[in-house]
């Protein structure tokens, strides 16, 4: 009996055990992990199905699970790093424990792998952008005139030029779109914004995310725009647009709103309109012009 309970005891520790597992998303990686021989997969198809297989038992018998992006390259600098074996089972569990608290993760939710995969992409692309853009606005250093930090005075600028943006708005649902072009790729942050019955819904990640793309964008005057889309049920969805500049922002005509929308980048053939949409130019943030003397 009290061996019973003591069995009954521990598969209710278990439940409350968090687990992450390093999922390898494409058939590119999956083949660098096949030159350990301590991988047993051979075919990654397969190696999904498991993967799916173990999650869903998991969530039956009631286990949280995360979901981690397994990069082999970054494995493999975890391992030199740290002086493990990598070709070892617990060399990858220490590894996907690491991943668990710094890298890209995504809880699995009951859905399809197949649905799940595209997020932790879209999660790890989100992070590999504000990791790249923070090391930018580091990189600027100090202003040669007034010694402010160039980064964070950037920043700051993004941080208050959001808000405006946001307060401005005409009510609704608010989409917004930041991006910034410059090598080596573009930059883009995507921010969401709900309308609770007045009251505004944000992502506080997202909008840090957002707002250090921005920043990056008014720091280094590369080309870029910003792009919301405001939804209210029972009208037209309606888009603006700005231009970033060096100081700030300037907004696009309702027919340069347009264009863009109905452009192909790639092609720069037209597109034809949304139906149930109106290109407007955006409303007033209140700026003042850049100090002619001295700015950022």
């Amino acid at each position: 009996m009290a061996y019973t309970d003591h069995r009954t005891l521990r598969r209710v520790l278990r439940r409350e055990i968090a687990g992450t597992i390093g999922l390898l998303t494409d058939e590119h990686d999956f083949r660098a992990m096949r030159r350990y021989d301590s991988f047993l997969f051979d075919d990654h198809t397969t190696y999904l199905k498991h993967v799916e297989a173990v999650l869903r038992t998991r969530a039956l018998q009631g286990s949280h699970t995360t979901v981690a992006l397994f990069d082999p390259a970054d494995y493999a600098e975890f391992c030199a790093r740290t002086g493990l074996d990598p070709d070892s089972h617990t060399s990858r569990s220490r590894f996907t424990a690491e991943l668990a608290s710094t890298g890209p993760t995504v809880p699995y939710d009951g859905r399809p792998l197949a649905d799940l995969l595209p997020t932790l992409v879209d999660e790890a692309v989100r992070q590999a952008t504000w990791e790249y853009a923070t090391t930018l606005l580091a990189r600027l250093g100090p202003c040669a005139s007034c010694g402010e930090d160039l980064g964070r005075a950037a920043f700051a600028r993004a941080s208050h030029l959001l808000v405006r943006i946001l307060d401005t708005a005409p009510p609704g649902d608010r989409h917004l779109v930041c991006s910034v072009s410059g090598p080596p790729d573009t930059l883009v942050a995507v921010l969401h914004a709900d309308d609770l019955a007045g009251r505004l819904d944000v992502d506080e990640t997202e909008a840090l995310e957002f707002t250090t793309v921005l920043a990056v964008g008014l720091a280094t005057a590369s080309p870029g725009g910003l792009v919301m889309r405001t939804s209210k049920p029972g009208s037209p969805d309606r888009v603006h647009g700005w231009r970033l500049r060096a100081y700030g922002l300037d907004p696009l005509t309702a027919g340069e709103v347009f264009d863009a929308y109905c452009t192909d980048a790639e092609t720069g053939d037209l597109i034809s309109p949304e139906s149930n949409v109106d290109y407007c130019e955006p409303p007033d943030l209140g700026e003042e012009g850049p100090d002619p003397a001295h700015h950022h």
